[in-house]
C-alpha cells in the first residue's frame, strides 16, 4: 500500500517521514513531498485563504500531486485537497488531516467517492489551552501593555481597567465550545479557583469541572468569555453585537479558535465604546493584520499573530498520532477519528 504525505513549513519533510515511519512495518510505502513556502507568514496567508474560500481557493504545485492516482492514502496538514485532486486520486481510500479542522479537504467530494477523512483531534490542544490562559492573564493584568511601555521608557501603571483589575480566583469564566481545548482550559482554570461555565450544544456526558450553561446565561455571568468552538455555518459570527451587549462591562473576550466566530466590526465598536473591558485575540479575518487595522488603534486589546498552537511539541507529534490512527485502521480496530462517516477499508 502506498501513502503520500505532503509536508509544509510547520511540519517539515524529515519530521513527517519520522512520524509516519512506524507504518512501514505494516507494509506501507511512505513517500513525502514538500509544499514549500518562503516564510511561515506565507503559509498562514494560504491557510487563511483556504479556510475562508475552501480547498479550491489555493492550487498545489503540479509536482506535488503528480501520480496521485497511485496512492491509497494521502496525509496532509495544511495542503489543500480539492475536487480536482480527488478526481485524479483514483485509488484513494483514506485522507489523514494532521489537525482537528478539515477545511483544506473537499470532504463532500471525498464522501461521494467513498473516501474516509480522518482528522487528528486534540493534537495542538495543550498548546492552545496554555496560550489561552496566558492571554487571559495578559489582558486582565496588563502584562503586554506594561512591557511595551517600559520598553518605550515609560513607568506608567494607568490602564483602561486600572479601577477594576481582578484576580481569576472566584471569577466566572465562560467557555464557548468544550472539545479537547476547552476541557484542558477548564482543568487549568480549576487550579486558579475559577467558577467555569460552558456552552456547547454537542456536549455529551459530565462537563466537570465546568457547569453546563446556555449561551445567554454564560455571556451575562462570565468575567471572561473564551471561544473554543469550531467554525461552521452555524457558528459564523456566533458573537455579534447582541452577544457583546449581554456581557459585563468589566468582562473580557478571548479568541484562540477561529476569527469567524466573532463579528469583528461589532467587537471593534464594543471595545472602542467600552461596552466590554477588553479582548485578547490570536486570530483575525485578515492575516497578517494590516498596519491600518482598527484593532491596532485600541488600547484595551492584547493581540498575537496566530501563534497559540505553534509549539514544537504539538507539530512534531501530529504525524505520530496519525500513524497510530492509520495503524489501527490497517488492523481493523475501532473507533477511528473519521469525520465524514465513511468507514475506510484498506
Amino acid at each position: 500500500m502506498k501513502l503520500l504525505a505532503i509536508s509544509d513549513t510547520y511540519i517539515p519533510a524529515e519530521v513527517m517521514a519520522a512520524g509516519l515511519a512506524s507504518l512501514e512495518e505494516l507494509g506501507v510505502e511512505v513517500e513525502v513531498r514538500s509544499w514549500e513556502h518562503g516564510t511561515l507568514v506565507e503559509l498562514q496567508r494560504a491557510n487563511l485563504a483556504i479556510e475562508q474560500g475552501g480547498p479550491g481557493a489555493v492550487a498545489l504545485p503540479p509536482a506535488l500531486i503528480e501520480g496521485v492516482g497511485e496512492f491509497e492514502v494521502v496525509v496532509v496538514q495544511f495542503a489543500p485537497l480539492g475536487r480536482t485532486v480527488l478526481e485524479r486520486a483514483s485509488r484513494l481510500k483514506a485522507i489523514g488531516v494532521l489537525r482537528g479542522g478539515t477545511e483544506n479537504v473537499d470532504v463532500a467530494g471525498a464522501t461521494e467517492r467513498g473516501v474516509a477523512v480522518l482528522n487528528t483531534p486534540g493534537r495542538l490542544a495543550r498548546a492552545v489551552a496554555e496560550c489561552t490562559v496566558g492571554l487571559m492573564l495578559t489582558e486582565i493584568r496588563n502584562l503586554a501593555r506594561g512591557h511595551a511601555r517600559l520598553m518605550g521608557g515609560q513607568w506608567d501603571r494607568a490602564f483602561p481597567n486600572s479601577e477594576d483589575i481582578p484576580e481569576l480566583y472566584r471569577r466566572t469564566v465562560g467557555l464557548v465550545g468544550y472539545g479537547a481545548v476547552g476541557r484542558l482550559v477548564a482543568r487549568y482554570l480549576e487550579a486558579f479557583g475559577c467558577r467555569i461555565l460552558t456552552y456547547d450544544p454537542y456536549l455529551e456526558g459530565d462537563p466537570a469541572p465546568a457547569i453546563r450553561s446556555d449561551l445567554a446565561t454564560l455571556l451575562v455571568e462570565s468575567d471572561v468569555v473564551s471561544l473554543h468552538a469550531r467554525l461552521s455555518a452555524e457558528t459564523q459570527h456566533l458573537i455579534g453585537a447582541g452577544e457583546l451587549g449581554r456581557m459585563k462591562p468589566t468582562a473580557i473576550l478571548v479568541n484562540t479558535a477561529r476569527s469567524g466566530l466573532i463579528d469583528e466590526a461589532a467587537l471593534i465598536e464594543a471595545l472602542a465604546e467600552r461596552q466590554i473591558m477588553g479582548a485578547a485575540l490570536d486570530v483575525f479575518d485578515r492575516e497578517p493584520l494590516p498596519p491600518d487595522h482598527p484593532f491596532l488603534r485600541l488600547d484595551n486589546v492584547t493581540l498575537t499573530p496566530h501563534l497559540a498552537g505553534s509549539t514544537r511539541d504539538g507539530f512534531r507529534n501530529s504525524p505520530v498520532l496519525m500513524a497510530g490512527h492509520l495503524a489501527r485502521l490497517l488492523r481493523g480496530e475501532r473507533p477511528l477519528p473519521v469525520v465524514n462517516g465513511v468507514q475506510p477499508r484498506l
